[in-house]
């Protein structure tokens, strides 16, 4: 297991899910990972769960506001890049054709927040760290390992990552695959894909992969689980095995076992 003490500026740092049923969340992704939940209090009465590989922060969820649920807000990932000042970054966005969602605001003693979207529609959080950073612990099952943006113009929203969080961005050398990975200060940051005819309307997104030991035996998990299997297990050359899942409330991650991850989980 890789203990993280702290991010790069401009890298991923941080995922977390809105749900509408916190108890059958907490359940599902307890079976798929072996997460453990602790809950925290936060404002206006709810509760902030803590996702835990052993023992340490790896995810979050919440439960939906009202107000959300109402307004069609589907249960949703969402994926935070840290950065040193949130509202500087939030109005960067804005000139760069961005939208603020949501603050920048406070999250007491833990940090600074905003939350974004880009000109084609994706929304991310940005996360200033406090006294909490982010995810603790990396590499090893259960934990976040990438971030990848599929949207609708990949050269608009090159031009704005590049602008937002001076990313260098590097076409892929696999082949076949039209992919645009990411880089900060020399960092791993994430990569884009550009979405075809095959998305069937899916809106732009950026999806958060979670590493796993055995793709094919969690993905039959997650359907014992109550999930559903979006995208079968697929082999990615050079890559690892990789599947697209929906936690059968309507969120969809993406689930990888890396050819150089670990062989048990």
């Amino acid at each position: 297991m890789a203990d993280i003490a702290k991010y790069t500026p401009g890298t991923f740092c941080w995922a977390d899910l809105g749900t509408t049923d916190t108890q059958a969340a907490k359940a599902f992704y307890g079976a798929l990972f072996g997460w453990g939940a602790v809950d925290t209090p936060a404002s206006h009465g709810m509760v902030y769960t803590m996702l835990q590989a052993d023992g340490k922060d790896a995810a979050a969820l919440y439960p939906l506001m009202p107000e959300q649920v109402s307004q069609g807000v589907p249960p949703h990932w969402m994926l935070y890049v840290s950065v040193e000042n949130a509202a500087a970054m939030a109005a960067r966005a804005k000139e760069l054709g961005g939208t603020v969602i949501a603050g920048p605001g406070e999250v007491p003693e833990a940090g600074r927040f905003a939350i974004l979207r880009d000109p084609q529609g994706a929304v991310f959080g940005l996360w200033q760290p406090g006294a909490h950073i982010g995810a603790r612990t990396g590499q090893v099952p259960g934990t976040l390992c990438w971030s990848e943006l599929a949207t609708s113009d990949a050269a608009g929203a090159q031009a704005f990552y590049t602008g937002l969080f001076g990313w260098e961005a590097t076409k892929s050398t696999l082949p076949g695959m039209d992919y645009t990975m990411f880089q900060a200060a020399g960092s791993a940051a994430g990569g884009m894909l550009q979405m075809t005819s095959e998305w069937q309307g899916a809106p732009p997104h950026w999806m958060p992969y979670f590493l796993v030991a055995d793709c094919d035996a969690t993905a039959a998990r997650a359907e014992t689980a109550g999930g559903k299997v979006c995208v079968p297990p697929t082999d990615i050359p050079t890559v690892g095995r990789f599947a697209v899942l929906n936690d059968g409330q309507g969120a969809y991650f993406a689930i990888i076992r890396l050819q150089e991850s670990p062989a048990t989980a």
